[in-house]
Order: C-alpha cells, then sequence, then structure tokens
C-alpha cells in the first residue's frame, strides 16, 4: 500500500485459522513496541493494511454480496466450486471462500485490538493523538465487526487482542450486542475524528456515514436521518455530475472512505470479474436479469457494464493489470438513498423522500419520481439502490435485512439461507469449543 506500512503485529493468514488464533512468532514483546508517536503510527496502518486481503475487500467479501443475490451470477465455463455454492446459495461450512472471508476479519480485528491495548498506555502521545489513533482504529473495528454479523448473524464480539489459550473459547454474542459495541466505537470515532479530504483514513463524516448504515440495519430509522444527515450537510463529500467519474479516479469528491490498493497491494477484483476474453478469471458476471432492469437512458449502465462480445462483465473496478483501484466502502450517493429508506419506512416527509430519490435518479439521466405511497416508495428506494450501488456489495444484504431474499431469490428456499455457514474450522472443538453452527448447516 503506497500510504500504508505493514506493521509487524499484523498476520494475515492465508490459511484458515481459528477466530481466536495465537501466533506468537507475529507479534513482538511489549517492552519493545509502541514506545514512539510513529510506532503508534505504524499499528494504526497495520489494522487498515487488514482491510486489503483478498478474502476481505482484495475480492471476496465485496464480490459474494452481489453473487449470492440477483446480481452476479456464476457462468457456466467458471471454475471456482466455492463461487458455485454461494450462487446456488448453497454453501458447504467448508466453503473455502467463506471460510477465508472470517478469517481474514478476524485477523484484522486482532491486528485493532492489538494496537488499541497499547495506545492508552503509551507517554509519547498526548490525549488528543491518543482519542485520535483510537478513534480510527474503533472506526475499523466497528467496520469489520458489522461486516461480520451481516454474512454470519450473531458472532464472537472481540475488544481485547487474543493472548493467550484461556480465551480460545469464545461463544456467539446476539446482533443486539454486537450492534451495541459497533455503535459506541463509532461514536467515539465521530467524536474525536476530524473531517479530512483524505479518503484512505477514517474521518469524523466516514464514522458518521457507517451510522447512518447500520443504524438503517438496525431498523432505527430515526438515527439513520439523523447521520445520513449529518453526511449530507456536512458538505466534505459531494455528489459528482458524471456517475462515471466516482470510479474514474482515487478518491472522487463523491467518497467518503475507500480502501487503499495499488500493484504492490493490489486487488483481483477485475481479474475475478473479467472474462477470459479480456485475460480474466471470468468467475462472475452480470445477470441477465438484472441488465434487463435498467432503463435504456440510464447513464450508470454504461458506468457500471460492458460487453466482450456478447458476454456483459463488471468495469466499475477496472485495472486489470495491476489491480491498483481503490475500493470504495461509503459514498454521499448511499446518505440520499438511507435518509429516503428511513422516512418512507417511518412514514414520514413525502416531499424529501421524492427529493433525496430524484437528485440520485437525476444525476443518472432518468426523470423524477413522484410517487406518495410509502410501500410503493420503499420498492422504488430498494430498486434505485440495486442500480447505484450495483456491484459495491450491498445487494445481498439489502435483501436478507429488509427479508426480500425469500421473495426475490428462487435458489433461497428458507431463511436458514439467509445466513452463510459459520466455517467448519471454526467448529473443530479444539479451535473453538464455544461456536455453534447457524441453523441449516
Amino acid at each position: 500500500m503506497k500510504k500504508i506500512f505493514i506493521y509487524i503485529l499484523l498476520a494475515i493468514s492465508i490459511a484458515s485459522c481459528d477466530v481466536l488464533d495465537i501466533d506468537p512468532t507475529n507479534s513482538i514483546p511489549a517492552s519493545e513496541a509502541f514506545k514512539t508517536k510513529s510506532d503508534a503510527e505504524r499499528g494504526v496502518l497495520g489494522a487498515y493494511n487488514s482491510l486489503q486481503s483478498l478474502s476481505y475487500y482484495g475480492r471476496a467479501y465485496g464480490i459474494f454480496s452481489d453473487l449470492a443475490s440477483d446480481n452476479l451470477v456464476h457462468p457456466p465455463n467458471a471454475t471456482a466450486i466455492e463461487y458455485t455454492e454461494v450462487d446456488n446459495n448453497a454453501i458447504l461450512p467448508e466453503n473455502a471462500s467463506v471460510d477465508g472471508i472470517w478469517s481474514a476479519l478476524y485477523d484484522g480485528l486482532n491486528v485493532a485490538n492489538n494496537v488499541i491495548a497499547k495506545i492508552p498506555g503509551m507517554s509519547a502521545l498526548n490525549e488528543d493523538d491518543k482519542n485520535k489513533a483510537l478513534g480510527e482504529l474503533y472506526f475499523l473495528r466497528a467496520l469489520t465487526h458489522f461486516n461480520l454479523m451481516n454474512y454470519f448473524g450473531g458472532i464472537p464480539l472481540k475488544t481485547t487482542p487474543t493472548i493467550g489459550l484461556s480465551q480460545i473459547n469464545a461463544g456467539r454474542d446476539s446482533p443486539d450486542v454486537v450492534f451495541d459495541q459497533i455503535i459506541k466505537d463509532l461514536i467515539f470515532a465521530s467524536e474525536n475524528l476530524q473531517s479530512s479530504s483524505q479518503k484512505i483514513r477514517a474521518s469524523k463524516d466516514a464514522a458518521n456515514a457507517l451510522l447512518a448504515r447500520v443504524y438503517l440495519y438496525k431498523k432505527d430509522y430515526n438515527n439513520a436521518i439523523i447521520y445520513a444527515t449529518k453526511v449530507i450537510d456536512g458538505k466534505s463529500s459531494t455528489l459528482l455530475p458524471n456517475y462515471i467519474d466516482i470510479f474514474a479516479t482515487d478518491g472522487s469528491a463523491e467518497t467518503i472512505f475507500e480502501v487503499d490498493f495499488t500493484p504492490l497491494d493490489r486487488n483481483r477484483i477485475a481479474e475475478y470479474n473479467f472474462p477470459l476474453t479480456k485475460n480474466g478469471r471470468g468467475e462472475v458476471a452480470p445477470s441477465a436479469a438484472f441488465i434487463s432492469t435498467y432503463d435504456a437512458n440510464d447513464k450508470r449502465l454504461n458506468a457500471t457494464i460492458a460487453y466482450s462480445g456478447t458476454t456483459p462483465y463488471v468495469i466499475k473496478y477496472d485495472d486489470l493489470s495491476t489491480g491498483g483501484d481503490n475500493v470504495i466502502v461509503l459514498r454521499l450517493a448511499e446518505m440520499y438513498l438511507i435518509r429516503a429508506e428511513s422516512n418512507a419506512r417511518l412514514s414520514t416527509n413525502v416531499n424529501q423522500i421524492q427529493s433525496d430519490i430524484n437528485i440520485i435518479r437525476n444525476r443518472a439521466g432518468l426523470n423524477a419520481i413522484s410517487i406518495s405511497d410509502y410501500p410503493q416508495l420503499i420498492t422504488a428506494i430498494e430498486q434505485e439502490r440495486r442500480w447505484e450501488l450495483a456491484f459495491e456489495g450491498h445487494r445481498w444484504f439489502d435483501l436478507v435485512r429488509t427479508g426480500r431474499a425469500l421473495d426475490l431469490l428462487p435458489t433461497v428456499k428458507n431463511i436458514n439461507q439467509t445466513l452463510f455457514p459459520i466455517p467448519q474450522s471454526e467448529l473443530i472443538t479444539n479451535n473453538n469449543p464455544g461456536m455453534t453452527q447457524n441453523p441449516g448447516y
């Protein structure tokens, strides 16, 4: 990563590992670490580095949300069996890619928690420095807990580093308990970070934007409105006139938080999206049914999907040669849609709902809507999110949180399939005897 150094505490596992895996060869004695301000900075940057894992924002985490839904399909000539399972919503606990997501995210949590544990006792930092460092780390911890919960449901909440075998028995916490910690971490981040034009570091706006998303998922719509409005009114980000420009360069005016990638620390998103005829792997492709839903005048279509002959493929992240595209985690358009959906679910403020939807539609070259029926507005927002945020890792989570997966996805036959299985490696007694599997697996 061009701006992030790999800190010595970072131990991203390539193979599967227990959530509380202990690897003392990848840590350093406390007496030798975190003595200076530079040590603290390297620790914080090491926590950001965790987001780059190929099982996290580097590939699988975002792709699987669209593949499990109705946005992407696993083409007949593709080879990754674990992708077939996700596409069919028939995932085995032994699925290596799902295991990789679980392992990478918990590795990231452990890195963040190791640094969090050191910061308060550092005499080289004043209180403002400590709070800023902790604000960034708490943001990363909240983001990762939230992302884990969206795939797996109730998960072991981790707020301390794993430092001994006595901690290996980690049972699952309820979603409410995990939500409470996520919100606590993000409020601290919001209160102790400043607005910033630097998109690859956590900021006040990033914390507020993630709070808006978290409250939407938690169905606390009043707070979702409050935090989405904070971001919109803060004006640290602005909607770009042309949709395609969001993805043309890193750090556009519309984005709020991005994961930094470079040719040295690359992602493999384009590689898995591009077909063989374009030198990609072609493991996923936009579904024909989804493509058919676009209005012919929707400018988002050509900014999202291209063709090699008659074969469609996703082009939002198109740096196939180096994989250096930053991955967008939060951007301003989502805040308008969060506010619109929250108001619609509260059956209030029709004019505001229409205005927020139409800001997004008009940018896409579409006519304004004048719907005033709340259920119809909710359906319109669901569809608008599908187009606006296509292939950015939202669709599966949207269908699950709204209970619509059973209605819209033929491969989802029962509610159990709306959570991914806990990886088999985590259920082995010697790894984590406190862990239980999700129902139906």
